[in-house]
């Protein structure tokens, strides 16, 4: 079978081509789609294009956020028949095939009103949903996210569905306009030392109660640390990427026991944490979670629209990476899509 994909062929090499994918017979548990929306994860497979992910061989077709139509389905594939809108995790590509015995597979039909170009950030939002499913934000509480980019955005807005009040850092201005027309209440350029006091302010001299480091660069977590109160927990959302050599008891050892702080809980929040699949011995699982994001996002309780700020043809990869590279300011929410290729 043809199918044109999005390919990184080295470092900081995109190209679109036409290759050659030998579908052959559906294997019982196979679902074949053909991809109408797909959305670029930005840190992820910049991180992929950069070449510093050794997961990540070259060539390869990066992405896992899509929405699509079923185009057929193995005999023992019951939830999603030919003809269905479904969200599933699949490359940037016109045609996947998802071997759905796969640990890394979802393919879950979705609400007929949900609107396709809205569908794909399903992904981002489970992946800041992780944050909040593993944090003691009550109703009432104050709740800092570091890095308005659509995964820290999500986050913010999800800690207000939660209960808490988000204060949203950013040093880029265009992401802190983005998350106030989303509604966060209080979002500010700068990093933690820069907006302290506005932050002191905000919270009444009490400090954020839980801290979301959502951007994954090492150096953003020292300067916001002073923000947290006492007894308050930090979450690392984002996946740390890059170098950042420090004096670790002065910038962070200090704040969890000095400071006037003190009893700071530090807790991972990968999203690997919790179950692909449906588990009736765990709560959580990445399907519930991809089920619960849908439906915040057709009921507009999470608002997207802000976020997705380009639509692409597949034969613009180039530019779409390179924006998101480097116009952050205007390149955040990017789609591919494959309707009309």
């Amino acid at each position: 079978m043809e199918n044109l994909s999005v390919l990184f062929t080295g470092p900081d090499r995109v190209e679109t081509q036409t290759i050659d994918d030998d579908i052959g017979q559906l294997r019982p548990r196979d679902v074949l789609v053909r991809t109408r929306y797909s959305l670029i994860s930005a840190a992820t497979e910049l991180a992929c294009l950069s070449g510093s992910q050794a997961w990540f061989p070259f060539p390869g077709t990066p992405g896992y956020a899509a929405v699509g139509e079923v185009l057929d389905a193995g005999a023992e594939i019951t939830d999603v028949s030919p003809g269905d809108i479904v969200h599933f995790w699949g490359g940037h590509k016109q045609f996947n095939l998802i071997d759905t015995t796969r640990p890394q597979s979802i393919c879950l039909k979705a609400p007929e009103d949900l609107p396709l170009e809205l569908t794909p950030f399903t992904r981002m939002a489970i992946i800041a949903m992780t944050s909040l499913r593993i944090s003691s934000i009550e109703l009432g509480d104050t709740v800092g996210v570091v890095g308005l980019g659509t995964v820290g955005n999500f986050a913010a807005q999800l800690a207000g569905l939660q209960g808490g009040k988000a204060i949203g850092l950013d040093l880029n201005d265009g992401r802190v306009e983005r998350a106030l027309a989303c509604g966060i209440p209080h979002a500010l350029v700068g990093d933690g030392a820069s907006v302290a006091e506005q932050a002191r302010e905000i919270t009444g001299g009490r400090g954020v109660s839980t801290l979301i480091e959502a951007t994954g660069v090492p150096a953003a977590l020292p300067p916001a640390l002073p923000l947290v109160g006492r007894y308050g927990e930090v979450i690392l959302l984002g996946t740390p990427r890059g170098v950042f050599e420090t004096d670790l008891t002065s910038s962070v050892l200090d704040y969890i026991h000095l400071h006037g702080h003190g009893n700071i809980t530090f807790k991972g929040a990968h999203e690997w944490r919790y179950p692909v699949a449906r588990d009736p011995f765990v709560k959580h699982s990445m399907e519930r979670n991809s089920e619960i994001a849908m439906e915040l996002i057709r009921s507009g309780a999470l608002k997207v629209a802000p976020l997705h700020t380009h639509t692409l043809s597949p034969a613009e990869a180039k530019t779409a990476y390179r924006g998101l590279q480097h116009e952050k300011e205007t390149y955040v929410g990017v789609l591919f899509d494959w309707a009309n290729v």
